[in-house]
């Protein structure tokens, strides 16, 4: 009570902040740099700019925004090379990630067909593939629009297709390459230098949704980017021929950073976008709410809508902090002379700030999906071996199967305290156990006799050890271990920090 009372009083300074910002610039009619969200936030390095309207436009001829402070904060304007110390040592760490993912994790993963949750096997490309950036939201928010600025190409043919209606229909992969060309959905999904063939289990009904687009650039060449169809609650419209809500898990679940993107026209929170948040639940650091075209409304209009954004969406988060959201014109045609254009463009510079911070840390957000992942598949197996030993604990006539009360474990493990008596470890939380409704579908297709208990995979030899122990190990020692190594050491110098050494 004490949590939800805090969370409300937060929601309510936060929009007293937002509307005395707004006030005092309607009072003096002066433009002034307010922070819409009283949190802190990246710092806004110079891109050379003595006027913010300078930076907004590229010269007397050409009135549209500079893409100068995009290449500035991603770092694009610097040349990339493979031969730097820095990229041996990336390659050393995710190759050490692959041997700690294949040697202590992938045992246990095959021994009890974790793939048949609904969860993935890792792939090598997958480990080595470079950050993911998703956009998500309703349709026609500007989501197609904002990827065609970042990657400087609106007014090229490769541009994404844009348009008041719907316009996306696909889930459109876009990578880096050495000329422009249209990748099929068959063809991305087959490629084993990508990791995108998992996409193969939602059917020909998706793959003919899914595309690739792939061209030069220097954006592509650290990131790639996922366009998703728009969020649709229309019932009728929803009934799209493939999974749409399993496909965007499995982005959201890989995704390095998402862009959920609003406008102040499309606000109202459905059965689709409902769902969805109820995906994101354990993903929440990756999301940024975006709230798109903005300079589109007055800025009295703005606070309202802002508010009504804000109300609609924090109890589907359902966090105690404040989600951030971004408020901005994300694009080049940019009206300069709209009251808020300066807060626009900080927000715009702090969000390149963020995703630019995803990039650096590409390696470090590898290490955790992996010890992520290995901690659910150590929670799968031991909740395959408690069944196991609930059923052989209950089954009386133990050379006999006993379907019967197979059947009943199946369909009531609380009677058992099957799902209880897996707290007994001391890491795993209540909040993280998955529903029995998961184990009647992963049952539904695996019988119990296809599965031994953990002390199977447990030998006598004394050279060999547990495969439990050496998952557990990866858990708690080889991956944080990992990600120390990261660290830069004490006396050394990186770009922005130097640390030293203590006399």
């Amino acid at each position: 009570m004490a949590a939800s009372t805090c969370h409300i009083v937060n929601r309510c300074l936060l929009l007293l902040v937002v509307r005395a910002s707004l006030e005092g610039i309607l009072a003096d009619g002066k433009e002034k740099p307010v922070d819409i969200v009283p949190k802190e936030r990246p710092p806004v390095v110079s891109v050379d700019d003595t006027n913010f309207k300078e930076a907004l436009t590229g010269s007397r001829e050409d009135p549209n925004k500079s893409h100068g402070h995009i290449d500035k904060i991603l770092q694009l304007d610097k040349p990339i090379t493979s031969s730097t110390v820095q990229d041996t040592k990336v390659k050393d760490t995710l190759q050490a990630l692959l041997k700690i993912y294949n040697d202590d994790v992938k045992p246990l993963e095959d021994a009890y067909r974790f793939s048949d949750l609904n969860r993935d096997a890792i792939s090598e490309g997958e480990i080595f593939a470079k950050p993911l950036v998703l956009f998500l939201g309703p349709w026609s928010v500007g989501k197609s629009t904002m990827i065609n600025y970042l990657l400087s190409m609106e007014g090229s043919h490769q541009r994404l297709h844009t348009g008041a209606e719907p316009t996306t229909s696909d889930f459109t992969v876009l990578l880096d390459g050495p000329h422009y060309r249209t990748i099929k959905g068959m063809e991305l999904v087959t490629d084993k230098t990508n990791h995108f063939s998992p996409l193969q289990k939602f059917g020909l009904g998706f793959t003919e949704r899914l595309q690739g687009k792939q061209f030069p650039s220097k954006l592509l060449q650290k990131v790639s980017i996922v366009d998703t169809p728009g969020i649709i609650e229309n019932k009728k419209q929803q009934q799209r021929g493939y999974p749409f809500n399993e496909v965007c898990q499995w982005f959201i679940d890989r995704a390095d950073i998402i862009f959920l993107v609003f406008d102040p026209t499309k606000l109202d929170v459905g059965s689709e976008l409902s769902i969805l948040f109820k995906q994101v639940k354990g993903h929440e650091a990756k999301i940024r709410l975006i709230l798109n075209k903005a300079d589109t409304v007055s800025a009295q209009e703005l606070m309202r809508v802002y508010g009504a954004l804000f109300w609609s969406l924090a109890p589907l988060v359902n966090v105690v902090e404040p989600p951030r959201v971004y408020v901005g014109t994300f694009w080049t045609n940019v009206k300069t002379d709209h009251s808020m254009a300066q807060l626009f463009y900080d927000e715009e510079l702090a969000l390149l700030h963020d995703l630019n911070q995803v990039m650096q840390n590409q390696i470090e957000n590898k290490v955790s999906f992996i010890r992520r992942h290995a901690f659910y598949v150590r929670l799968h197996a031991l909740i395959i071996d408690r069944y196991i030993g609930v059923f052989n604990e209950n089954n009386w006539w133990k050379f006999s199967r006993n379907e019967e009360l197979f059947k009943k474990i199946i369909t009531d493990p609380d009677n058992y305290n099957l799902f209880k008596s897996i707290l007994s470890n001391k890491d795993i939380s209540r909040h993280d156990l998955p529903s029995a409704s998961e184990y009647m579908e992963f049952f539904s297709i695996n019988s119990l006799d296809l599965f031994k208990p953990l002390s199977a995979y447990c030998p006598w030899t004394p050279m060999y050890t547990c495969d439990m122990v050496k998952l557990e190990a990866a858990i708690n020692t080889k991956l944080p271990q990992l990600l120390a190594s990261l660290k830069p050491a004490p006396g050394t110098c990186t770009k922005d920090t130097c640390t030293k050494k203590k006399p």
